[in-house]
């Protein structure tokens, strides 16, 4: 990963809140003003302003980077740098942080931000009943303690040298203290953008903060507009006839038509972001580790690199952890498509057959359904049968994602391997989608989170994707770069940031009127 190490981190966390707030460089003549529309798929009409929901780009871009601040901010460069944290800094075994908050900000109501603020918005993580994927992050937070108005000391359970980079979980978002539903219901932060419309599920429309802490290094846009467009064919329809500057998730099939485009471009960066199967492992037959195994040997990721990505990624190896993670195990033995592999492990697992369900929606990502049923024709000829169950794309992440026993899912990935791991590898987190618990791979979870030795580390996250490559229960051929379609008449900068969609979900923070 490029930017500050771990060890730096330790080291020289105060120099990092001095970075570039805006994470781009700045040109040389940069237009303030104008407005900048999006539209965006991952919008749904129970969306609202409580970061813990927060699961897809609509709500993410709105809120983290739009009308919300986090502690700390990873810069498109992949640099980790303060946002409302100005500085920080850890005890020698990385067990107690001390974070010094950035004064003079206010909150769009006009309350000042400061100590009580952070305390009071992450305990919401931890609050009884909370479905937070951010739980286990705070959770591992032994004691919060105000040390002034503008200083939080934090006390972990153990030694995390990535605790910084986990404070700009986009989950993480920080509220007034005292006033939190009211925060929520209105959306109320310290972002750059105050919120003018908010229709859940349809459009959110905002306007810049004058005399933002920020100042004029970044938010350069005096309105923006998020519009909700799912439907794949009528977001490509709106770039090319100029109804929005902007779109997410471009379908490789017409890449063609944009190319053709004088008036639109499109970005490409490459990142962490994974599609994948997830199975419930507590679930039969998926609790059977050669059923997982056959399942694995079963699917062809070539050809759906081929096929779905059209050559826009790679092949993945069934671990999360990808080409811009800094322990990436890239000369891992590749798993490949071995359909006698695969009817050996059914065997071994008492069956000359299988019959199961895949639910899939393009919801889960673009070309999920055809994805599914490239694995259906593939896994047949072992004796595994798949049924594609083709789900509404309303609704699929709260009514399928995490309840159904083998679906279609997304990550954009995560800045660093502990923080991916925590987030949907941890045993009992809530987004631990394949209710994976494995004592060894728990164990080095824990080692290497507290571990501050590079090398050591590299070793323990190394064996980790070993593990999940032969016995996990997610099923990730393929990483899929971040390709989105941008109108000319938006300046953008020459550094894209990769750690999610839509330069990291930052685009109305960081890109222009050109």
């Amino acid at each position: 990963m490029n930017g500050i190490s771990r060890r730096g981190l330790l080291q020289t966390g105060a120099a990092a809140g001095v970075l570039s707030l805006s994470g781009m460089p700045l040109r040389a003549q940069q237009t303030r003003g104008g407005k900048f529309t999006a539209g965006l798929s991952g919008a749904n009409t129970s969306d609202s302003w409580d970061g813990r929901t927060h699961s897809d780009v609509f709500m993410i871009a709105a809120a983290l980077g739009g009308v919300f601040d986090a502690l700390t901010e990873v810069a498109a460069d992949g640099s980790l740098q303060g946002e409302l944290a100005e500085s920080w800094e850890a005890s020698a075994d990385a067990k107690i942080w001390t974070f010094n908050l950035r004064q003079g900000v206010s909150f769009h109501n006009g309350k000042s931000f400061g100590a009580d603020d952070v305390i009071e918005s992450l305990q919401l993580h931890v609050a009884e009943g909370s479905k937070s994927a951010a739980q286990p992050l705070v959770a591992a937070i032994t004691e919060m303690k105000k040390m002034g108005e503008h200083q939080v000391q934090f006390t972990l359970e153990s030694g995390n040298a990535d605790f910084p980079y986990l404070m700009s979980d986009y989950h993480l978002l920080m509220y007034p203290a005292g006033q939190i539903d009211e925060a929520i219901a209105q959306g109320i932060g310290t972002g750059l953008y105050s919120v003018v419309a908010f229709d859940p599920g349809v459009r959110f429309v905002g306007k810049r903060v004058e005399n933002h802490y920020k100042g004029d290094s970044a938010g350069f846009f005096d309105e923006v507009e998020l519009i909700a467009i799912n439907d794949n064919t009528a977001r490509m329809n709106a770039l090319m006839t100029g109804q929005v500057d902007a779109i997410n998730r471009i379908d490789f099939k017409v890449e063609a038509l944009l190319n053709a485009n004088p008036n639109v471009r499109l970005q490409e960066v490459t990142g962490n972001q994974h599609y994948s199967f997830p199975m419930l492992t507590d679930n039969a037959p998926f609790d059977d580790v050669n059923v997982r195994k056959a399942l694995k040997y079963g699917i062809n990721r070539q050809e759906l690199v081929d096929k779905i990505l059209l050559g826009h990624g790679k092949v993945a190896n069934d671990t999360p952890i990808g080409p811009a993670n800094q322990y990436y195990a890239e000369d891992m033995e590749q798993l490949a498509y071995d359909p006698d592999k695969a009817a050996f492990h059914l065997k071994e697992a008492g069956l000359d057959s299988l019959n199961i369900d895949l639910s899939a929606s393009n919801a889960a990502f673009e070309g999920a359904v055809d994805a599914a049923q490239l694995y259906q024709a593939s896994a047949a000829s072992s004796g595994i049968n798949i049924n594609v169950v083709q789900e509404p794309a309303d609704g699929y992440w709260s009514n399928v994602w995490l309840k159904k026993p083998f679906c279609a899912c997304y990550w954009t990935g995560r800045a660093t391997e502990d923080w991916m791991f925590s987030s949907a590898y941890e045993a009992g987190v809530p987004w631990n989608d394949s209710h994976w618990d494995h004592p060894r791979f728990q164990e080095l979870l824990y080692a290497a989170r507290a571990e501050l030795d590079s090398d050591k580390r590299r070793e323990q996250y190394t064996e980790m994707q070993l593990i999940l490559r032969d016995e996990g229960g997610v099923i990730i051929p393929m990483f899929a770069n971040y390709v989105q379609g941008v109108s000319n008449r938006i300046s953008t900068p020459e550094v894209i940031g990769n750690t999610a969609q839509m330069d990291s979900n930052r685009m109305m923070e960081r890109w222009a009127v050109a």
